[in-house]
């Protein structure tokens, strides 16, 4: 089994900065990539950040000078710093681990439970 549990949500006003974060446990072989979607009410889910266990980031255009993606390799997380905060970055933020585990030959899909960040005007 494999956990993905983030932490750092909340309710900010606009202009201010929250944090991410997301840690992988379990038995795990290798990560590949690590990223942040958000779905808000009535869209679909998007990806907002990305980052290879090399270092490659990938962001979305809505949020790229705002956001930072990175990652502790030996500790299997992930965290994304979120600051300029508008009421469209409103959503539930999800944290996505792609790896595998001893037994696996390909990689998986793991997900957090998402967490809820509020950004009011």
């Amino acid at each position: 089994q494999v956990q993905v549990v983030e932490s750092g949500g909340g309710l900010v006003q606009a202009g201010g900065s929250l944090r991410l974060s997301c840690a992988a446990s379990g038995t795990i072989w290798s990560i590949a990539l690590m990223g942040w979607y958000r779905q808000a009410p009535g869209k679909q889910r998007e990806l907002v950040a990305s980052i290879t266990s090399g270092g490659s980031t990938n962001y979305a255009d809505s949020v790229k000078g705002r956001f930072t993606i990175s990652r502790d390799n030996a500790k299997n997380t992930v965290y994304l710093q979120m600051n300029s905060l508008k009421p469209d970055d409103t959503a539930v933020y999800y944290c996505n681990i792609r790896g595998r585990r001893p037994t696996q030959y390909r990689d998986t899909d793991w997900w957090g439970q998402g967490t809820q960040v509020t950004v009011s005007s």
